[in-house]
């Protein structure tokens, strides 16, 4: 694709979201449209995988701040009947839209936009960043507290493998344009100035393709699916993003490979919970071992169980702490276990133990447990 069609794509029609939506709005518009169209949901369905491309394509540059500001700028600039190639306003002259990108990649800022004005030869076609790729995983309890290797099975746009990216059918070769001599862009000009448009033969590539590869019709690229073996960090959480650098998809023209985005879903556990670095468990303790205290034993996640003192006169959520027992923090050390204590009510008794707690009743019968609550109450 050309960098004239890239300013003339309506990325933000692609993916049905407003010009002024923030990026969270767009990964989320993304993500859904991904699901709805990805090829291995959709097996056989040549539309529904040429819409897959477009989104990715969308979501490639507006998710990149950088990238969305310079496609905002060109398409001020050029895509609403502004400069361009030949066009009213270039008194003929053609305009290198190539210049206005690749200046994003030197250090020279806007003002490469105009770098081609005095260069007659035109430019090689520069390397570009593969898309970034996202996935989800799903991980059991143990495995985000503890880590785990995972297979991930990701689809994204690499070089086509029946043509190795050339773009040309098995057995015949792509041929140097010979309009801009494989510079992508030709030059035009009148007297000491000269200026760039992507050529017109080869659409920006450099290379004529005579006879296209069925497979990807030319373009070089195609869905490529794989499987990677990953390992997700010990104490990842619910919700949480990783990054895994240069795991996305393959660059064009030796570009350096995009990121590999891993969203992480971590399912429950029927006994413990999590808070942060910390783990939880509520802990059932009889009536008789709250008022009069003891030592108890609490499960642990993986390993053996340990014993906790329960002070006297416990009181119905009163939380303990097992140190080093918790999730596994990014520096090695490990959170603790925050106990919480349950004191059960017996739903039936009889004999021994029901003249006990008679007993008992009647030996604490002077005490009142809502006389303080009635004199606040009175006292408000």
């Amino acid at each position: 694709m050309s960098t004239k069609d890239y300013v003339e794509k309506d990325y933000y029609k692609v993916l049905g979201v407003p010009k002024d939506a923030t990026t969270a709005e767009i990964k989320k518009t993304y993500r859904k449209l991904a699901r709805e169209f990805h090829p291995d949901a959709n097996k056989g369905d040549t539309k529904a995988e040429d819409r897959f491309k477009d989104i990715s394509e969308a979501y490639d540059v507006l998710s990149d701040e950088k990238r969305r500001k310079e496609y905002d700028e060109a398409r001020s600039l050029f895509g609403a009947g502004g400069m361009r190639s030949g066009g009213p306003g270039t008194n003929g002259y053609g305009f290198d839209f190539g210049d206005l990108f690749n200046g994003s990649q030197s250090s020279g800022g806007i003002g490469d936009v105009f770098g081609g004005l005095f260069n007659r030869g035109g430019r090689q076609a520069q390397p570009r960043r593969g898309a970034d790729v996202e996935t989800e995983v799903t991980l059991s309890f143990e495995e985000a507290v503890d880590g785990a290797t995972v297979p991930l099975r990701m689809t994204s746009q690499a070089a086509c493998r029946a043509c190795s990216g050339t773009g040309a059918k098995a057995g015949s070769t792509p041929r140097v344009c010979p309009t801009c001599v494989g510079a992508g862009t030709v030059s035009r000009g009148q007297g000491a100035f000269a200026l760039s448009d992507p050529c017109r033969d080869c659409k920006g590539r450099g290379m004529i393709v005579d006879d296209p590869c069925p497979d990807c019709h030319g373009s070089g690229r195609a869905s490529s699916a794989r499987t990677m073996q990953v390992r997700i960090p010990a104490g990842v959480q619910d919700a949480q993003r990783i990054r895994l650098k240069g795991k996305g998809a393959q660059g064009e023209r030796g570009g350096q490979p995009g990121d590999l985005y891993v969203s992480v879903h971590v399912s429950s556990h029927p006994v413990f919970g999590r808070k942060g670095d910390n783990l939880t468990v509520t802990v059932p303790v009889s009536f008789p071992e709250a008022a009069l205290g003891g030592t108890i034993e609490v499960p642990t996640l993986n390993g053996p169980a340990v014993k906790l003192r329960l002070p006297a006169g416990s009181a119905n959520g009163l939380t303990l702490r097992a140190r080093g027992k918790g999730a596994t923090r990014k520096d090695g050390t490990r959170g603790d276990l925050l106990v919480t204590v349950e004191v059960t009510v017996p739903q039936q008794t009889s004999g021994e133990a029901l003249s006990a707690l008679e007993q008992y009743r009647d030996a604490t019968a002077s005490e009142d447990p809502r006389a303080a609550l009635f004199k606040a109450a009175e006292g408000a």
